[in-house]
């Protein structure tokens, strides 16, 4: 037994220096030491004593020679390192080169450190963004009709599109120089994020002229000329951006694109010039109908060498005037019902000058980098703003129904299978908040985050597809009926739009999180890959040999933490120490170790065959997209200033994403490409097995509370979102009549509970509030507050219906559907007094319109 301690002790003794990430000499000391002191002093038998002995010396003496470690171990392995490392195109090569590591980095490392991730500085608007928020875009969502938009039009109103182009909601990245606002990554987001949050065809419609499109790619890459040009005409709305990436034959894989430029003279402006003749089909370009200026990606060919020896130059970007001739532009798409401009364009021979490409003839070949960088920043901010917008605005309209819809005589969120929807819906909601916050304030730190941003996109999207999901559940008929009273159906039409758009979802986990994430975020591995291509041999095998090394160690590391923290549930990590959070960082850094070491294990198993093992390649990028959520949760948490209200919701978040990580991990070591491999590391990852539970029912109880009545909690996570208060919009009554009920509601127990005892009789037929009033029983008032409060939770969940003559689609009429009004008997309803129920059509579009 006493043998068995010692020989523990001494694997605790290897795992302890690796675990402190000490030198080799110092691990090897360390070990040598442990091992005299069990020779000296242990009951090992000296025949063990000697086996060890033998076996350290054989590892440790040739790991402290360079000379023979380098001959010996290193240049056989970097042979064999060049024959498994995973072939790259052009396109991913470039894809790797651009954006920056940044929080991505620490999780790959499997040390996160938590003080440099509240280090971070907290987003803030500015005065000037905050009053534009307040004012310029609080009014464009209080003038933006959904159903008008995407039923009656198809289109946003002329009013509306005035307000936005004199508003410079085109302008919003643009510098001040140029006529722009000049508005930060965090301020564009929250902008963004409100107008989706009223209208999803509103916030697309601004979001893409300041996402991947033309004035970004003009101030990162355009020439002086183009800059002076065309930022202002696009800030002030004069021009109309689109940008023409994706063909009918080239979706993801941008490099099979069959648009070309050929390089030739041609006549312009009544010269003979160099230039370009472009032919090309481009579809799903949003803006596109109506665009007066379109940016075009296009391989660009030189078979005449006019400007070199090399023939095929790569992908190559242009900015091209929407009248120039042979342009085919205007037609649309109809995606999903959604109402904002979207459509096809081609070009056959269509000659243009060098200078209509972005950059100038410089930057020719340079499109791909130049769009991999502008896409890191823009897929940062435009869709997760958007997929939190329609989150919040489901969070505030679905809490509000299950606190005003009554069935069984209770609030139909006092039921527990509305509360487990409620819980996601609040959840979520929180976590898609702090991951896009996180993000664009790390944009505004000149961060380019390529692999966040395809985790946000992914993660955003499908948690608001999940939350639309759960409101429409909880609505029930509510929300399947459509016309201007639903405001949801439209968002539940739309989902699988963002779900596509900017990298369809199913490639982006699969191919595109952990793929990109394992080469670009690893701290060794893109090194490694440099230092094979280095045409200086001994130069390529000495830094190789360092970065191998330390690469081992590196693993060897991350393995002794994951085994240590698994054996302790994290109290050996250093993790911040507000007692509410504690035990979630500790779990996050024992998982962050645990998936640095099955990463490490799996790329060496697999090498280049990793990309074609999507499913092993997308459970991983699960795990770190769970980190990172996790992360942007608990720091969102600290930032708002650790408000005890909002604990449920941040329980509820990171227990359910730390259970996600565990569960994605086991399924990487179920069909891990070694089953015996899998099995060793099943030990260091799951010590103790599986032990995290997903967030408890008692905590979904709270979320749905939070979100059925006012308060902080609710204020906070609804933060952003518009928010009308105007009984005569369509969610301005829902928030007026919650503030009603809720009111009324201890009055209503009143009535209830004197008609129980027979202090007031019940008469179906009589007028229980005025009988009411007149006994005592309430006073006047609260009975006019109760009949208020009825008659608005009527006109709440009421849906429309339409005539038979409206319902045709070759003979109806723009209009409204007609609804016929809740009224208490012998009372005229207020709400139709105020225009609220009225059976009036929208009147129709005018001459000038």
């Amino acid at each position: 037994m006493l043998t068995l301690l010692w020989l523990l002790g001494l694997l605790l003794c290897i795992a302890a220096v690796a675990y402190v990430r000490t030198s080799l000499l110092n691990a090897c000391l360390g070990v040598g030491a442990y091992l005299l002191v069990m020779t000296l002093l242990g009951p090992v038998h000296w025949v063990l004593d000697l086996v060890l002995w033998a076996v350290f010396l054989c590892v440790a003496v040739p790991l402290n020679l360079p000379d023979v470690r380098r001959n010996q171990i290193s240049a056989p392995l970097f042979g064999w390192f060049k024959k498994v490392l995973p072939p790259l195109s052009d396109t991913e090569q470039e894809a790797l080169d651009a954006g920056t590591v940044w929080w991505d980095g620490e999780l790959f490392s499997g040390r996160p450190d938590w003080s440099k991730l509240h280090g971070f500085p907290v987003p803030r608007l500015t005065p000037e963004e905050q009053a534009f928020l307040d004012g310029p875009v609080e009014e464009l969502c209080s003038m933006t009709n959904e159903w008008e938009v995407t039923t009656e039009r198809q289109d946003l109103p002329p009013k509306v599109w005035s307000f936005i182009k004199d508003n410079g909601f085109f302008g919003l990245i643009i510098p001040k120089e140029y006529n722009g606002k000049g508005f930060s990554a965090y301020a564009h987001s929250q902008i963004a994020m409100k107008l989706a949050s009223r209208s999803g065809d509103l916030g697309s419609t601004v979001m893409v002229p300041n996402s991947l499109g033309p004035a970004e790619l003009l101030m990162h890459y355009g020439t002086n000329e183009q800059k002076q040009h065309y930022l202002p005409r696009l800030a002030d709305g004069k021009e109309i951006p689109c940008f023409a990436l994706t063909a009918p034959e080239a979706g993801s894989d941008a490099g099979s694109m069959t648009d070309q430029g050929i390089i030739c003279k041609g006549q312009w402006e009544g010269e003979e010039v160099i230039g370009m003749r472009l032919t090309w089909e481009k579809r799903y370009i949003t803006l596109g109908p109506i665009a007066t200026v379109l940016g075009l990606a296009f391989k660009a060919y030189d078979p005449d060498h006019l400007l070199g020896d090399e023939e095929s130059l790569g992908i190559t970007l242009a900015l091209i005037p929407t009248d120039t001739e042979g342009v085919e532009i205007g037609r649309r798409h109809f995606p999903l019902n959604a109402a904002f401009m979207n459509g096809p364009n081609s070009g056959k021979d269509v000659f243009i000058p060098m200078s209509y490409l972005i950059g100038g003839q410089d930057r020719i070949g340079q499109g791909w980098m130049m769009l991999m960088n502008c896409l890191s920043v823009g897929r940062s901010i435009s869709l997760p703003a958007g997929g939190t917008g329609a989150a919040k605005m489901a969070s505030m309209t679905t809490g509000a129904y299950a606190s005003i819809r009554r069935q069984f005589n209770l609030p139909i969120g006092e039921f527990e299978g509305i509360q487990e929807a409620l819980a996601r819906i609040g959840g979520n909601t929180y976590v898609m908040n702090a991951t896009r916050t996180m993000t664009a304030g790390a944009v505004d730190l000149g961060e380019k985050p390529s692999v966040l941003s395809a985790v946000v996109k992914y993660h955003v999207t499908e948690r608001m597809r999940q939350t639309v999901n759960d409101a429409m559940d909880v609505h029930g008929g509510k929300g399947i009926c459509m016309g201007p009273s639903n405001y949801l159906g439209r968002a539940y039409q739309s989902v699988p739009i963002s779900i596509t758009v900017e990298g369809a979802n199913i490639l982006t986990r699969s191919m595109m999180i952990f793929g990109q994430g394992a080469i670009r975020c690893h701290p060794f591995v893109l090194k490694e890959m440099l230092a094979t291509q280095n045409e200086d041999k001994d130069a390529a095998l000495t830094e190789f040999d360092d970065l191998l090394f330390r690469h081992i160690g590196f693993s060897l590391s991350n393995a002794s933490a994951s085994l240590l923290l698994g054996l302790t549930g994290g109290r050996l990590a250093d993790t911040p120490d507000y007692p509410a959070t504690k035990a979630y960082y500790r779990q996050l850094s024992r998982l962050a170790a645990a998936f640095a070491t099955v990463t490490d294990c799996t790329m060496l198993m697999l090498g280049g065959e990793l990309k074609r093992r999507e499913r092993i390649s997308a459970r991983l990028g699960d795990v770190l997209s769970y980190l990172y959520l996790a992360s942007a949760t608990l720091k969102h948490f600290d930032d708002q200033g650790r408000h005890e209200e909002d604990l449920p919701f941040v329980q509820w978040g990171v227990e359910d994403l730390l259970f996600k990580i565990e569960q994605s991990l086991h399924e990487v070591l179920l069909n891990f490409p070694d089953s015996r491999v899998g099995c060793l590391l099943r030990v260091v990852v799951f010590p103790l097995g599986r032990r995290l539970t997903p967030p408890a029912d008692a905590v979904g109880v709270e979320i749905a509370r939070s979100l059925m009545k006012p308060g902080g909690a609710r204020d906070r996570l609804l933060d952003g979102c518009y928010q009308s208060q105007d009984p005569a919009d369509v969610t301005g009554l829902i928030n007026t009549t919650l503030e009603k009920v809720l009111q009324a509601d201890p009055i209503e127990v009143r009535l209830a509970k004197a008609i129980r005892s027979g202090e007031l009789e019940h008469d179906s037929d009589a007028d229980m509030l005025a009988v009411a009033a007149e006994s005592g029983v309430i006073s006047p008032e609260e009975a006019e507050l109760v009949r208020d409060a009825r008659i608005a939770r009527r006109a709440v969940i009421d849906v429309d219906d339409f005539s038979k003559e409206e319902m045709d689609p070759t003979t109806r009429k723009t209009g409204k559907a007609t609804k016929k009004p809740a009224t208490t008997k012998g009372k005229q309803d207020p709400l139709e007094k105020e225009g609220v129920l009225e059976n009036q059509p929208f009147p129709p579009p005018t001459a000038e319109e």
